[in-house]
């Protein structure tokens, strides 16, 4: 073999061997997104002020049981979702995921009443909440609620944002709220969230950029660096 034939096997070889470790990298890297974790952003101000705007999330997938692609079958998971978890999860409405807060579990009797939430006839402790505007009715609200009233006439049930209930959670099911509770388009309009739609939970903030800062070089400005390796509670 001439020295420009064994120059072109060497090319050959060499560019082989990067294609094969490009393409098990992609794999390695597909079945991480996949099991364990996954990134996210925050699109919009229904967490503030657990989360804002420009937050950029790691999501444990494997906490809650990940599921397999192509088979769609889900991996046993470390625990269940509990009450007061922020958690991530596909929309029950667009092909789009969303991230909300556990507040009814299956089996609970949920209410609010003047703004406050009550769990089984107890308010509930909500340190994150964050309460902006005012109260409001929407038909979207007794469309499906009336559904699941209990203790009280669904011919006079007219429930608002901050009325409404006693609503009795169903199995394999949960309640899910926005910390900005007067600016959430949560479970109060669309209804129950099935526990087959949880893909994971927040494990900390690795990026913040405040998209509205105003200083010069925002690169560097507009980066909120104290949210950054912050854990959202």
């Amino acid at each position: 073999m001439n020295a420009e034939g064994h120059k072109s096997k060497s090319l050959s070889q060499h560019t082989w061997e990067w294609v094969k470790s490009i393409a098990a990298a992609l794999v390695i890297w597909f079945f991480l997104r996949a099991l364990l974790v996954e990134a996210f952003r925050i699109p919009s101000g229904s967490m503030e002020n657990t989360l804002l705007i420009g937050d950029f999330l790691f999501v444990n997938k494997a906490l809650y049981g990940a599921e397999v692609p192509i088979v769609r079958a889900r991996l046993p998971s470390f625990r269940e979702p509990q009450r007061q978890d922020v958690v991530v999860f596909d929309s029950v409405e667009e092909p789009v995921n969303v991230v909300k807060r556990v507040i009814g579990m299956p089996g609970d009797t949920i209410s609010m009443e003047g703004n406050v939430v009550y769990v089984n006839g107890r308010p509930l402790d909500e340190p994150y909440v964050l309460r902006t505007g005012a109260d409001s009715e929407d038909p979207r609200m007794r469309a499906w609620q009336v559904r699941y009233l209990v203790n009280r006439a669904r011919e006079t049930y007219r429930p608002t944002l901050w009325n409404w209930g006693p609503l009795l959670v169903p199995p394999d099911s949960f309640l899910v709220m926005g910390d900005n509770r007067d600016n959430s388009y949560d479970s109060r309009y669309w209804g129950f969230l099935g526990r087959d739609r949880i893909r994971g939970r927040p494990l900390f903030i690795y990026y913040s950029f405040d998209r509205n800062g105003l200083l010069p070089l925002p690169f560097v400005t507009a980066i909120r660096w104290g949210r950054i390796l912050s854990t959202p509670d």
